[in-house]
């Protein structure tokens, strides 16, 4: 017979329940602190409940009540240098993470409200009504809270879709020799969730000082937890990453606060991370106003059971018992509160004169401006004023020709050299001689502390790029591998690293370099081929470069590292191993944003096109012999493309070629003909024309390869095909 022998987990793993002598012991200011930070969420929430019900708010109302114990317990220990971040039930979060930073010695449950709570509760209401004093210039809503100076990083739509940003915090938070933390939030139904596991063991493995915290409500809107998992004790998750884990009964704010400190030793002792389990409870269905009973999947007796132990009874009566405080005393302050919350409502609302008696509405002059809908999509380049820009043929230092990866290493190397901020991850990009293709060469032996070789978990470490930019201390130089593993990690590359700036109302920065290649021609299939320019450039927030020759790549990425908002810096394999001008010592220049490259003056056609294609539209026009006018796009996106350059080729040819490599279905060109059309429609003989690869993406066959992808060839054909149609105008 086999030995069976027992496995232990080599973290520890405990339910942390509070006794009489832990309630005996208390530090009053700290209940009292625990008290009001309750009592304030609670009658927030319930006035937005009210303002839900009027239909006053647009949107969900994701309230917290019920709930407020996990928050209030686990956000009074932390100190002003922690961040938070947490999901779309985040009101209550956010209020405890805000409370306590304008009260960073505790709250006297006795004393008056000060001004600037009155103001954090009115900004707060203001925001989930979307109006313009909101902190979020009213785009976050009640989903999207962020208040930077407090520590309140942002709440998020994205179920799970936080976590990887607080791993951003945490290392910050680390690698800035401080010891301050990160917290993330996020429910029962987050935890089963590819995001979260994942920066589970990134955080894990690099011990960052990050917390997950996990508020089991025991529903994900109607499906229960035993649903949804054969291991409803949610917090046995951290076991499996070598995390320290807590269970405790978040209805309990001194359980709760207790938890947390135990963790917090953990993390700022340099630990790792933490793991806590709050069972909780909402006391409402997942969005609105009316209770989960009423939508059947949940029981009045089960909720009223609930009920009967409420953390606020249950702070109430401890704190009496002790004689801190009597029952007046706590009903005065829920009616100061309440008296704060009516003077809010009646800032930012008023009786409506087309409702009935008693109808209310926004206040009309307190929503945004329509003008402002697009404000804050990207920075405003002011970051690049004054920047050393050059072409090729106006430098004067020493250039030589070199092959294009070279250049790749030597750019960064640069950059990393005199910006101690400047930070690369990726997967093996700290071996291999400078990962698959020696884009990182000998970077981790000079900055092995900046250099971050990174578990496949694309998810986490582009989310964890992003939270770092929004943290703002580092710069983040991700690479994926391949630019397919972008459907992996579309949620944090779209829904938070392009949308960020935008949602939390326009101010923020995001500097994120991501840089990837396209490796059609190299027989890796389907999946690892596609050219990205298309998705991204029809995608909010980013910017995009494309360089086709290694002096413009020094200049196109110093630039991208410059600029405050997420660029992509697309390479190509064609031209790693291929040979270009460059330059040997100097590597500080930036390219022009914005600006185009006309390779070759011509009047016949314009040819519009990028990356490894210019090299091949050079050709074909030479094969052709059509007096073609090749333009460089360089810049791709939306934002930054040269629209003077082009708009003067056009005037010239009044024909126009788009050419690209990759697959029609994700065209890059697709986005760009439908605008050239509507700009440019006067001066165009005949409708735009485009070369692109085919439908399919790339097969391993090398003659399918070769079949799916433009090269020179299409180039030719579609060059002639232009000229046909021009003669038959």
């Amino acid at each position: 017979m086999s030995d069976h022998i027992a496995l232990v987990p080599a973290s520890n793993w405990v339910e942390l329940r509070t006794t009489d002598a832990d309630w005996a012991a208390a530090d009053p200011a700290v209940l009292g602190t625990l008290l009001t930070h309750s009592h304030l969420i609670r009658a927030f929430e319930e006035v937005v409940l009210e303002l839900a019900m009027d239909g006053l708010v647009h949107g969900p109302a994701h309230s917290a009540i019920g709930q407020e114990g996990g928050a209030a317990g686990s956000i009074v220990p932390l100190t002003g240098a922690d961040q938070v971040n947490g999901s779309h039930r985040g009101h209550h979060q956010f209020l405890s993470k805000a409370l306590g930073y304008l009260t960073p010695d505790g709250v006297d449950p006795k004393a008056e409200l000060t001004p600037e709570i009155d103001t954090l509760l009115q900004r707060t209401l203001a925001e989930i009504l979307g109006l313009a004093q909101g902190f979020c210039s009213g785009r976050g809503g009640s989903m999207h809270l962020r208040w930077e100076e407090a520590g309140a990083l942002g709440t998020n739509a994205i179920v799970g879709g936080g976590a990887p940003l607080a791993a951003g915090a945490a290392w910050a938070h680390k690698h800035a020799g401080t010891d301050a933390v990160a917290v993330t939030y996020f429910g029962d139904g987050a935890v089963n969730i590819g995001s979260v596991l994942e920066t589970m063991n990134l955080a894990a493995a690099w011990k960052l000082p990050l917390c997950f915290f996990i508020e089991n409500n025991g529903y994900a809107v109607s499906t229960t937890v035993n649903e949804a998992t054969a291991e409803p004790r949610l917090s046995a998750r951290g076991l499996a990453f070598n995390i320290p884990s807590w269970k405790v009964d978040g209805m309990d704010p001194l359980a709760v606060y207790l938890a947390m400190n135990e963790a917090l030793a953990h993390m700022r002792a340099g630990k790792g991370p933490t793991v806590i389990e709050a069972d909780v409870y909402r006391f409402f269905h997942q969005n609105g106003g009316f209770p989960g009973s009423a939508f059947g999947y949940r029981t009045r007796e089960e909720e009223q059971s609930w009920r009967t132990r409420d953390p606020l009874e249950l702070l109430g009566t401890k704190m009496q018992e002790r004689g801190l405080i009597d029952a007046a005393g706590i009903l005065a302050l829920r009616n100061r509160i309440k008296a704060s919350m009516a003077k809010a409502v009646a800032a930012l609302t008023e009786a409506d004169p087309n409702g009935k008696a008693g109808k209310k509405r926004i206040r009309p002059e307190l929503w945004p401006s329509p003008d402002f809908r697009n404000v804050g999509v990207r920075g405003d380049l002011s970051e690049l004023n004054g920047a050393r820009t050059e072409e090729q043929a106006s430098f004067t230092g020493k250039l030589d020709t070199r092959k294009f990866i070279d250049v790749v290493a030597d750019v960064m190397d640069r950059r990393m050299a005199v910006d101690p901020s400047v930070v690369v991850m990726g997967e093996d990009v700290h071996r291999l001689k400078g990962g698959t293709n020696g884009a990182t060469r000998g970077l981790k032996d000079k900055y092995p502390d900046r250099t971050l070789g990174t578990p496949i978990s694309e998810n986490a470490f582009v989310g964890l790029g992003g939270g770092m930019a929004m943290d703002g201390r580092f710069k983040p130089v991700v690479e994926f591998m391949y630019p397919d593993f972008m459907w992996v990690a579309a949620d944090q590359v779209f829904n938070q690293i392009g949308k960020a700036r935008h949602m939390f109302g326009g101010d923020i920065d995001m500097p994120f370099v991501l840089r990837t290649k396209v490796a059609m021609g190299t027989g890796y299939g389907s999946q690892h081929s596609m050219d990205p320019a298309g998705i991204f450039a029809t995608s909010p927030g980013w910017r995009i470069v494309a360089p086709s020759t290694p002096f413009d790549y020094v200049g196109l990425m110093n630039a991208a590292l410059a600029l405050k908002d997420p660029v992509l810096v697309i390479e190509h394999v064609d031209l790693y191993n291929a040979s270009g001008i460059a330059p040997v010592e100097d590597f500080d220049y930036q390219i022009p944003f914005g600006k185009a490259a006309v390779r070759r003056a011509g009047a016949e056609v314009t040819v519009l096109t990028y990356l490894s294609m210019v090299a091949h539209t050079l050709e074909a026009v030479e094969q052709t012999g059509i007096d073609a006018e090749v333009v460089d796009l360089r810049w791709l996106d939306r934002a930054s493309i040269d629209w003077e350059t082009i708009e003067a080729s056009i005037r010239k040819t009044n024909n126009v070629l788009i050419v690209e490599q990759g697959s029609i279905g994700t065209s890059y060109g697709g986005w760009l003909a439908d605008e050239i059309h509507r700009r440019y429609f006067d001066w165009l003989d005949q409708p735009v024309q485009r070369v692109s690869g085919s439908e399919a993406s790339p097969s391993i066959s090398k003659v399918l390869e070769r079949a799916a992808a433009a090269r020179t060839e299409e180039v030719v054909e579609g060059l002639r095909q232009v000229m046909r149609d021009k003669g038959a105008a």
